[in-house]
């Protein structure tokens, strides 16, 4: 069993082909959270997972995305059903400009408001913020995974130090953070894909889904001289964990 724990089959770039996706997926015995960015993708991510066995979502409003109005209302109603997991992506993104850090920054401490009254892990997306983004989770006491990790070893530590977990796809192939693959725990590592995006380089030519993250396994296992089956067992036992699944 895998578990790709961030993908975004419910975004446009598979209304085309969805149903094959999904059935590739499945056939890898590979699970997913595919995750929102905005309230009509987080609704699309619910609608997915109540369809479909072995589908899970986490809602929220992505930081590039605040000029939607965030209304907790709509997203406490999405999370009546029991397969949404997680609270996310949300976080603080300072590498697209423009940008408008007070709005971010108020968008995301709701949404940690809205995942300690739901008692829901959250998945922190961040871009050019983590010494903020640590300061901020410092005073927060909640559990989750910080998503496309690309931060320094140092700052994966201290992520670790306060309960989360690091998420690693496909950005291992463009952005060097092989050292902390390597010093980082496996228990304290969670698979993505973070698909569409991300494609692994093995398969550049194709958009990228979940049943490429084997690609990102094998760099983790090579990285830290285990075997395949190691790195999916570990992982998808911390992601049960995470989210209770």
């Amino acid at each position: 069993m895998i578990i790709d724990t961030h993908a975004h089959l419910n975004f446009d770039a598979y209304d085309t082909d969805r149903g094959e996706v999904i059935k590739r997926t499945l056939a890898e015995n590979i699970q997913c959270i595919n995750v929102g960015c905005s309230f009509a993708s987080s609704k699309v991510a619910v609608e997915l997972a109540e369809k479909q066995e072995g589908f899970y979502a986490a809602i929220g409003l992505h930081p590039t995305d605040v000029d939607e109005p965030y209304d907790a209302q709509q997203y406490r109603e999405l999370a009546t059903s029991k397969k949404v997991v997680a609270i996310g992506e949300i976080g603080l993104d300072y590498f697209r400009e423009p940008y408008d850090k007070e709005k971010q920054r108020d968008a995301f401490l709701k949404q940690l408001e809205l995942a300690k009254e739901l008692q829901l892990p959250v998945i922190i997306h961040c871009r050019k913020a983590h010494d903020e983004m640590i300061e901020i989770l410092k005073t927060q006491n909640v559990p989750g995974v910080i998503h496309c990790f690309t931060g320094t070893l140092e700052q994966a530590k201290k992520y670790v130090e306060m309960g989360f977990y690091l998420g690693i796809n496909g950005i291992v192939f463009k952005f060097n953070i092989d050292q902390v693959i390597k010093e980082i725990p496996l228990e304290h590592l969670l698979l993505e894909t973070d698909c569409p995006y991300l494609t692994p380089p093995q398969e550049s030519s194709k958009r990228n889904e979940p049943v490429f993250i084997k690609h990102t396994i094998q760099k983790i296992a090579e990285l830290k001289s285990i075997t395949f089956d190691e790195v999916c067992q570990q992982t998808t036992q911390n992601a049960r964990k995470l989210f209770r699944m």
